[in-house]
């Protein structure tokens, strides 16, 4: 007589199962109802979302870095192109370094103006959740003693969640697409700070999404650094071309300093959320 067997493992408990091609939609799912799980349970309905380029970096360490490169060509009797080149870069690296600081400025203001509204869950500071604008976006509002969301994802390169995003808030996704819906969802806001090709390719998407008219609700664009933007991407022309309309060009605003942004931010969302007051 076969001996009783034991109770098979149930199939949500069963990581074999769930990592397999065959349980991919679940794990679909679950990047949805997770995230949907968490923002419910810490109140959260609105977010201001933060892009920009994950290499930018603080005045200091960037201030520090050239400083110390500086150190060694003042050595250095003929500066070689290698060490040239890396002075250039650190050069570079401190000139956009500003945009940090003016990322932390804004977050700031925008959260300690939410603090005051009803509810201290509204019009929460959001960003990837990595290095760089992200960064500063989620230090911005942590040194006004908000809570932060960030939205991570994994990457070949690991990006490691910076230390300014709320525990609770801190999010790692496998889905490129169910990042960007959430992402996209609770945003009443996108500020869009000087970036690469991730920072064009969510811009991209939004003013898409916009202009089709797939997002509904009343969205905020903010273009920041008028000079750089308008270097890497020429509007105008494109109007002109007839490759997008007068209209679309509404859909964003240029903003180049922090209250600058703050100021246009605040009229826009009480104007289009008023009961948010």
């Amino acid at each position: 007589m076969p001996k009783s067997k034991s109770k098979a493992l149930k199939a949500y408990k069963n990581p074999e199962f769930l990592n397999s091609a065959d349980a991919r939609a679940l794990r679909i799912l679950s990047e949805f109802l997770e995230p949907l799980h968490r923002f419910r349970r810490q109140g959260i309905k609105d977010t201001i979302v933060f892009f920009g380029s994950a290499r930018i970096k603080s005045q200091k360490d960037a201030g520090k870095h050239y400083k110390k490169l500086r150190q060694v060509a003042k050595k250095t009797r003929q500066i070689s192109s290698p060490l040239r080149k890396k002075l250039e870069a650190a050069k570079s690296d401190l000139i956009n370094s500003k945009y940090y600081e003016e990322a932390v400025t804004l977050a700031r203001l925008l959260t300690k103006w939410s603090k005051r509204l009803n509810g201290k869950t509204r019009f929460v500071i959001c960003s990837g959740g990595g290095p760089g604008i992200m960064e500063a976006a989620n230090k911005g509002a942590f040194l006004a003693g908000g809570k932060t969301v960030g939205l991570n994802i994994s990457l070949p390169y690991e990006q490691s969640t910076n230390p300014y995003v709320s525990d609770e808030l801190n999010f790692e996704f496998h889905y490129f697409f169910m990042r960007k819906f959430w992402i996209v969802y609770p945003a009443k806001a996108f500020v869009m700070f000087p970036g690469g090709f991730g920072t064009l390719d969510e811009l991209m998407e939004i003013l898409t999404l916009l202009q089709t008219n797939k997002i509904k609700k009343k969205v905020t664009v903010v273009l920041y650094g008028r000079a750089y933007w308008e270097t890497i991407m020429n509007m105008h022309s494109m109007r002109n071309r007839r490759m997008i309309s007068e209209e679309d060009l509404e859909l964003f605003a240029y903003k180049d300093t922090p209250q600058e942004a703050f100021d246009y931010l605040v009229k826009e969302l009480k104007k289009n959320y008023p009961d948010r007051d």
